[in-house]
């Protein structure tokens, strides 16, 4: 317990810190100082464990290496987050961007995680590096699917438009199920432990997902609805989503996708009730509650992604890894959201985009975060040392590189590609008018 203690006394000491420079000093979106202080001071921390050869140094090096992230997140804090970005969700702007979103959600990722894969194996071909193709495709899983904690916590923030918001936000917070469900399938064949018919799997995980979600959601918000104590409303939502995503997992559906659902048809619920809502919780606690946990968990895990590259191999094979998965997660986030937009056509674009534009914005917004991360630590049990570091390597390099660089530049890009939309109307206008 007293260690448990220091570890969360310590983790809330480096947000206060970085926040609060952050504030005064260098002014970029919080979440993005954190996590590249805290690699900052990871970076300062190793050198120091190789360098001063101290036993205190040592011992804290191995309780960090020794810190099971993948559990931290996947079994404990994952729903809590995921309902409360869901909670975020607008459902006018959801509703109308619904065909653009489902069809990102769905063949965006199955699309940039066979091609990273493909593409990862013809250099680890050229390389000399012992992967196989499959092992290639479940790295492309791992690195494709757009982080919904990281989206939902950075882009709020950048001052992006209503409707581009809330279609990088809501195919963040569907398409990581079914990235967790193609990452499930493809690792069955790298452990030959079955090969299971994907669709079926997409089906079981979806449906099933998707019939918890309801069930226990719709249950449960008709007691919500029976309380006139904010505090009780708070609890049965706690409530609400812990045992949909316990079921969901126990079942072997998408805890993922079930907790979405469940945030969504509470936020749905809660707009329909508005004016009730305005009687008894007057001081709006049940929404502060949940922004309050939001950022408090947000801040935890991207301190937390920052502090444990301390596990991030050093190798000669680093610098082509590096330039590997930059290169190859922009071409297959592109070609993957190129697709899905010609079937979509222009007219549902949303914002008015023309093809380039949307596939540029949505290229570049696609940020990877903590998903990403516990499930490549997942693969140390069935990998040899070797292909791990690869796995590992690249996953490290993937979230860092979209997080700090496109997450720093994303409002840049954004009002760029808006320039450009400008410019375009306004030559298509003039030629109307000839």
């Amino acid at each position: 317990m007293a260690e448990f203690l220091l570890f969360f006394c310590i983790i809330l000491g480096l947000i206060v810190i970085i926040s609060i420079t952050n504030e005064k000093l260098i002014h970029i979106p919080n979440d993005i100082a954190l996590l590249l202080f805290s690699l900052g001071i990871c970076i300062v921390f190793t050198l120091a464990c190789r360098f001063l050869p101290l036993e205190a140094l040592q011992t804290a090096k191995q309780k960090l290496l020794s810190f099971k992230f993948e559990e931290y997140l996947l079994d404990g804090v994952l729903c809590f987050m995921l309902f409360a970005g869901a909670g975020k969700v607008r459902f006018k702007k959801f509703s109308s961007n619904l065909k653009t979103i489902t069809l990102l959600s769905f063949l965006t990722t199955g699309i940039s995680s066979f091609l990273y894969g493909a593409l990862f194996f013809l250099a680890a071909q050229a390389l000399n590096w012992p992967l196989s193709f499959w092992t290639c495709v479940m790295l492309g899983c791992i690195v494709s699917p757009t982080d919904p904690i990281a989206a939902t916590g950075i882009m709020n923030k950048l001052g992006l438009s209503k409707n581009v918001t809330t279609v990088i936000e809501s195919e963040s917070l569907f398409n990581d199920g079914i990235g967790v469900a193609l990452f499930a399938f493809v690792r069955s064949l790298v452990t030959n432990a079955g090969r299971e018919n994907f669709l079926l799997l997409i089906l079981r995980e979806v449906g099933g997902a998707a019939a918890v979600a309801a069930t226990v959601s719709l249950i449960l918000f008709v007691v919500f609805k029976l309380s006139r104590k904010p505090i009780n409303h708070i609890f049965i939502s706690l409530f609400a989503v812990s045992l949909v995503y316990v079921l969901c997992e126990l079942c072997g559906f998408s805890g993922v996708i079930a907790s979405v659902l469940c945030g969504m048809i509470f936020s749905y619920g809660i707009e329909k009730i508005d004016r009730f809502r305005q009687v008894v919780d007057p001081h709006d606690s049940y929404n502060q509650f949940w922004e309050s946990i939001d950022n408090l968990l947000n801040s935890v895990l991207f301190v937390l992604i920052g502090i444990s590259a301390i596990r991030l191999p050093i190798s000669g094979k680093l610098p082509f890894i590096a330039v590997s998965a930059i290169f190859f997660g922009l071409i297959a986030r592109a070609v993957g959201v190129a697709i899905p937009s010609l079937v979509i056509k222009s007219r549902v674009i949303p914002g008015g985009y023309s093809l380039p534009e949307f596939v540029a914005l949505m290229t570049w917004s696609a940020l990877k975060g903590g998903l990403s991360l516990a499930m490549v630590l997942s693969t140390e049990s069935f990998l040899s040392s070797e292909i791990y570091d690869i796995l590992l390597a690249t996953t490290y390099i993937t979230i860092f590189f979209t997080v700090i660089v496109q997450g720093l530049s994303t409002k840049r890009a954004y009002g760029l590609i808006e320039k450009h939309k400008s410019k375009r109307l306004r030559k298509e206008g003039d030629k109307r008018c000839a």
